[in-house]
């Protein structure tokens, strides 16, 4: 079946007369003991309970592999960053995730593992890098610049050294990418944003094909009791129902809005994959089966002029995070960490409001900064 299909038809209950359609939201920490020898679920962060396992059915499903639900995106990350041994070499974008780039930078001062940053457009330097890492950390497109890798390339290459290799999915999400046929061994999502879809909840996912691995993402999860919540799991595989019609409204959008853009007299650069002569634009439109609902343009008179922008919308939120039905904006060079982002950036996540509208509401805050 397509990814469409599968979003809306994995982990479902067992298709018997008078099941319901969706998985209940089962709110228990503990269950009744069985048997001995029966092989029950006792305690919910040993062993899941059922709306985590539907859930994880349906991520697994669409990525191709086995998923482990986390309480956040970044349990998540620390969870496949725990299985390195102390001292181990890390290869990780120098443009990526803020927070995955804080904990990398904190615990690496403590001697936890030593790092290497690498432009990830250029695939010959990042796999030089990998040659001596044990693991390579990838994002495609990278947050906030849109950079895109070649991820089958820099797959085989480091996984021929030896080299494990995680791409953070967030962006493209499974429904445009699928790192784990490119060669991946680990995918991993913060489902607060497309999968879980309206900004309402806190949920992380790994993804693996090797069930080994991916059991040892179930202990750590186990013993660091980064266990995602009844309610927050049951929104998640809710929110994964709708993707395909709000990733679809969102990218068709922001293709159009990347155009417009690219021809304002306000704005000086735009970032997005999908336009032709973006530089990875051809490598994108390789690897992936369309190009995303989130995109960064730059402002032309400066750091003040792109808060001037945020301050002036009316249908577009300033606001963090991304991928939810409604459009958000931010400039993130004010975050710690960003310095190597331009000052006059905005990261655009376009949401599901008609396109016309977004438009207005951005043409006339740009036309203010003129």
């Amino acid at each position: 079946m397509r990814p469409e299909t599968v979003a809306v038809t994995a982990g479902r209950p067992p298709d018997r007369p008078g099941e319901p359609l969706n998985v209940p939201i089962v709110m228990a920490s503990n269950f009744r003991a069985g048997s001995p020898g029966l092989a029950t679920v006792e305690y919910s962060r040993d062993g899941g309970t059922p709306t985590w396992r539907a859930l994880e059915a349906a991520v697994g499903a669409l990525e191709g592999g086995h998923a482990t639900a986390f309480a956040s995106g970044m349990a998540a990350v620390f969870a496949v960053l725990d299985l390195l041994p102390i001292g181990s070499r890390v290869v990780v974008p120098s443009d990526s995730y803020s927070t995955l780039r804080a904990l990398l930078r904190t615990d690496g001062a403590r001697g936890r593992w030593k790092l290497d940053y690498v432009d990830v457009t250029d695939t010959d330097a990042v796999l030089t890098a990998a040659e001596s890492a044990d693991l390579l950390w990838l994002e495609s497109p990278t947050n906030p610049l849109m950079d895109v890798a070649d991820l089958a390339r820099l797959c085989a290459g480091a996984r021929a050294a030896g080299t494990l290799v995680a791409v953070d999915n967030t962006f493209a999400t499974p429904l445009l990418q699928r790192p784990l046929t490119l060669g991946a061994d680990f995918v991993v999502h913060s489902g607060t944003k497309f999968i879980g879809g309206h900004s309402d909840l806190l949920i992380g996912l790994t993804v693996t094909a090797d069930e080994d691995l991916n059991e040892q993402l179930g202990t750590r999860r186990e013993l660091a009791g980064a266990t995602p919540g009844g309610l927050e799991a049951y929104l998640a595989l809710r929110g994964l129902r709708t993707m395909a019609v709000r990733l679809a409204a969102g990218q068709r959008s922001a293709g159009e809005l990347a155009e417009r853009l690219h021809a304002h007299p306000a704005v000086s650069r735009v970032r997005y994959p999908g336009l032709a002569d973006d530089p990875g634009h051809s490598r994108a439109a390789a690897q992936m089966d369309g190009f995303g609902a989130v995109l960064s343009f730059e402002v032309s008179g400066g750091e003040q002029a792109a808060d001037r922008v945020c301050e002036g919308l009316g249908v577009i939120r300033a606001a963090t995070s991304l991928g939810g039905v409604e459009s958000t904006i931010e400039r993130r060079a004010k975050l710690p960490g960003q310095e190597h982002v331009p000052a006059s950036l905005l990261r655009l996540s376009v949401g599901c409001e008609h396109v016309e509208d977004l438009w207005e509401d951005l043409d006339q805050a740009l036309n203010r900064t003129l």
